[in-house]
């Protein structure tokens, strides 16, 4: 810290001194300046005249009044005023009391509304003029008199420029203020997105690969004995769905990399092409899965495609871990104008579960991530029991460029899911 910025901040912090200060040396230079003639035959010339007791009172007076002049403004003004007009009707030699005014409507102009300035400044401006031109013992058209206009009016538009930058001064550093708490929330607010994203994946791969290991782990366990060979084919399956979990955990984990990590996975995201494989684990894990499609084969965007292929997966996920050992299921994908219809249903009672109670079935994490992903792409979902039993699940993913508030949003470039 300089010494300039130390002398300025113990400036702010003791305002009545720095007045205190100010006011002395308004007074010294009124005193000096009430020894001179500034207008003489031969130019500025001093000892000319000493001033009289009243006008050196009036100048104490003018100067004290000065110390108060961020406390009551008009006050100190109105009191300036007063004494300069004392001063200028008086007889005998003038001396400069008219200073402590133009101080007080400097400080005025600093303080208020430019409007007021104006107002303000052209009342004392006038007012002491006027004064001096009728009352004095001058000539109206004296120097002196012209003086007391020129310097009330700079006064006035010095202090209104003042005034303005500090204004100006403030905007900008509030503008500034704003802008770093609007970054640090946006900062916040993607961090949070992002955890929640990267939980949502870890849900689905997770739920979705750990459901089938434990169905396929429990038929080898119940077929060891008697049929071997269906046993080391239950094993291989969760041998494929334990690495199939492994890859999609590393994919996952791997978006907390730093950019540009030549670790990090290049693999795409997993969307609807990728569908009948995954049906294909739920057939071999003993849940019967039927699949209609009528989306033309025409890849959506990247974003809708990867939370069509999520909410599939969480869906089937559910079948089988609470529609018991019976149920059947059915994925359907259709294209309907500019949305994708996904739904998934089964049949299953829920021999092994209370749907209603259920963390998942009955709005869980893995239904509160399927809805958050539809949302994310300003669509609608709706879970809940089917008439006669079973379990419904149906998602609309709009696909096509739409126009909200005259712009242009499309799903593809909504980010990931």
């Amino acid at each position: 810290m300089t010494n300039f910025e130390r002398c300025r901040g113990w400036a702010r912090t003791h305002p009545l001194a720095v007045d205190a200060a100010l006011a002395a040396a308004a007074l010294v230079f009124m005193v000096i300046g009430s020894f001179a003639e500034p207008y003489g035959e031969q130019g500025s010339t001093w000892n000319v005249h000493a001033p009289g007791a009243m006008s050196l009172t009036l100048m104490g007076a003018g100067a004290a009044t000065l110390v108060f002049r961020r406390r009551a403004p008009w006050v100190v003004l109105a009191t300036t005023s007063a004494f300069s007009i004392v001063e200028l009707v008086s007889t005998g030699p003038r001396a400069p009391v008219v200073m402590c005014a133009v101080v007080a409507l400097y400080t005025v102009a600093a303080r208020t509304n430019r409007p007021t300035t104006w107002r303000v400044g052209l009342i004392t401006m006038a007012g002491l003029t006027g004064v001096a031109m009728v009352a004095g013992p001058l000539p109206w058209y004296g120097q002196e008199n012209l003086g007391i206009f020129a310097w009330t009016g700079m006064a006035a538009a010095a202090g209104d420029a003042v005034r303005s930058r500090r204004a100006f001064v403030d905007a900008i550093r509030e503008r500034a203020e704003r802008a770093e708490r609007t970054r640090e929330e946006e900062a916040r607010r993607r961090v949070a997105e992002e955890r929640l994203r990267i939980a949502r994946d870890l849900h689905d791969v997770v739920a979705h690969h750990i459901a089938l290991v434990n169905v396929q782990a429990g038929v080898a366990a119940h077929v060891m004995d008697k049929r071997p060979d269906q046993a080391k084919e239950a094993l291989a399956h969760v041998r494929e769905a334990s690495r199939s979990a492994l890859g999609e955990l590393r994919a996952t984990v791997g978006l907390l990399r730093q950019n540009g990590d030549p670790e990090a996975p290049t693999e795409p995201a997993p969307g609807l092409a990728r569908l009948d494989d995954l049906v294909d684990t739920f057939r071999h894990a003993g849940l019967p899965v039927e699949v209609a499609r009528g989306d033309s084969g025409q890849p959506p965007p990247a974003a809708v495609d990867l939370a069509a292929y999520r909410i599939i997966q969480e869906a089937l996920t559910n079948v089988q871990k609470h529609a018991g050992e019976r149920a059947r299921a059915e994925v359907s994908v259709v294209r309907v104008g500019p949305n994708l219809e996904i739904t998934v249903l089964d049949d299953g009672a829920g021999d092994d579960a209370q749907p209603v109670d259920d963390p998942d079935r009955g709005g869980g994490h893995g239904l509160i991530g399927m809805r958050e992903r539809v949302s994310a792409l300003g669509g609608r979902c709706s879970v809940g029991p089917r008439y006669g039993g079973g379990f419904r699940v149906h998602a609309i993913l709009p696909v096509t460029t739409v126009k909200q508030g005259g712009r242009e949003h499309s799903p593809a470039r909504g980010g990931t899911a």
